[in-house]
C-alpha cells in the first residue's frame, strides 16, 4: 500500500505540470492584443474597442479534441494578473462556460446566468429575455471575457435561422455597454461557422494549431518525455522511433501524447521500474484502447498500418443525428 500511494502522488503531481506550446504563445498574443494599456503600459481589464468605439473583437481556438485546447485557454487566462482579480467582487474578470450537449440559445444562456450566480430564472422566460439578463449580469459581475468552450455544439443548430441567431447573439455581446471579448474554443465545426458568416467570422481572429509531425517533432517529444521523467526521479530510454509512435498513437495530438507518456510512466512506477521504455508506453496504452497486440502501436512492426479509431465517424456522424433528435424536442 505504501508503494501504490507513493506511485499515485507521483503520477498525480505529473499531471499538474503544463508544457506551452507555440499554440499557448500565439492564444496570449491573440488575446492580450483585445486590451487597453494605460500609461505606463500595463495592460487593463478595459477592451479595446473597435469600429469608433463601438465593438470588442474575440479569439476562436479551433483544435481537434485531444489536442489540449481546453487546458491552453484555462491556462492562459489564470496566468493573465490582470483579469485574476476584481476587486468590486472578489472574483476574476473572465467567465469559462462549458456549453452543454445538445445545446440551445437558452441552454446556454441559463448556464452563464448559473455560473453567475443567478439560479431561479422563469421558465416561461423567452431567449432574447435571457440574454439580455445574461449581457446585464456580466456587466455587474465586471467581466471582460467570456469563454465559450466546445463552442461548436452550440453554433449546431437545427436551421440556417438557428445558426445565424446563435451568431447574431454572439456579435450583441461584443456591443453596447458591458461588451465582452468572447473566446470561442472547439473542434473543426466551429471553424466551418465561424466563416458562415462575414460580418461575425471579420470580428475574431482564428488559430488552428498544426497537428504533430513526423519527421519533425519527434526531438521535442523526447525533451518532454525526459522532463516528466525526471519529475520522478526516473530515467528515460525512448528514441525518435519510439516518439514516431507516439505521436501515431496519439492522432498527432500533443494533449493526448501528455496523457499517454504520463499514463507510460504511472506503469514503470507501479511496476518499480528505475527505467521508462517501449514496454511501458505499449502497457498504458493497451489499458486505454483495449487492444491486441498486433494492433499495439508500440509493438506491431506495421505500426503505421494500425487503423485508428474505426468506426469513429460513423459514431460522430450518429452523436449529430441523436443531438438534433434532442433538439427538435426542446
Amino acid at each position: 500500500m505504501e508503494f501504490t500511494t507513493t506511485a499515485a502522488a507521483k503520477t498525480q503531481r505529473l499531471r499538474t505540470i503544463y508544457v506551452p506550446t507555440e499554440r499557448d504563445y500565439e492564444l496570449k498574443r491573440h488575446l492580450y492584443r483585445l486590451f487597453e494599456v494605460d500609461s505606463e503600459g500595463a495592460l487593463t481589464p478595459v477592451p479595446c474597442r473597435y469600429t469608433a468605439g463601438q465593438e470588442t473583437r474575440g479569439v476562436v481556438l479551433i483544435e481537434e479534441s485531444g489536442g489540449g485546447k481546453t487546458t491552453a485557454v484555462r491556462t492562459i487566462l489564470q496566468e493573465a494578473k490582470f483579469l485574476a482579480h476584481n476587486p468590486e467582487t472578489g472574483e476574476p474578470r473572465y467567465l469559462e462556460i462549458q456549453v452543454p450537449s445538445p445545446a440551445t440559445l437558452k441552454s446556454v444562456g441559463l448556464a452563464v446566468l448559473e455560473a453567475l450566480g443567478v439560479e431561479h430564472v422563469s421558465t416561461n422566460a423567452r431567449v432574447w429575455e435571457i440574454w439580455k439578463v445574461v449581457k446585464h449580469r456580466l456587466g455587474v459581475a465586471g467581466i471582460c471575457v467570456l469563454w465559450l468552450d466546445e463552442a461548436q455544439d452550440l453554433i449546431m443548430s437545427r436551421s440556417v435561422n438557428e445558426t445565424e441567431d446563435s451568431l447574431r447573439m454572439i456579435k450583441s455581446l461584443m456591443q453596447g455597454d458591458n461588451a465582452v471579448i468572447p473566446v470561442l474554443s472547439g473542434t473543426r465545426r466551429l471553424g466551418e461557422v465561424a466563416a458562415f458568416d462575414p460580418q461575425v467570422s471579420r470580428r475574431f481572429t482564428k488559430i488552428m494549431p498544426s497537428n504533430l509531425q513526423h519527421g519533425v517533432d519527434e526531438a521535442g517529444l523526447i525533451s518532454v518525455v525526459e522532463y516528466y521523467c525526471a519529475e520522478v526521479s526516473i530515467q528515460a530510454r525512448v528514441d525518435a522511433n519510439l516518439m514516431a509512435r507516439l505521436i501515431t498513437a496519439s492522432r498527432h495530438r500533443f494533449g493526448r501524447c501528455i496523457d499517454t507518456t504520463i499514463n507510460a510512466i504511472e506503469c514503470a512506477l507501479w511496476d518499480g521500474d528505475r527505467t521508462l521504455s517501449v514496454d511501458h508506453f505499449a502497457e498504458a496504452w493497451a489499458m486505454q484502447e483495449g487492444c491486441d497486440p498486433s494492433e499495439n502501436v508500440f509493438l506491431s512492426d506495421h505500426w503505421l498500418s494500425v487503423h485508428l479509431d474505426a468506426g469513429a465517424e460513423e459514431y460522430d456522424e450518429a452523436r449529430t443525428k441523436r443531438q438534433k433528435k434532442k433538439l427538435e424536442k426542446v
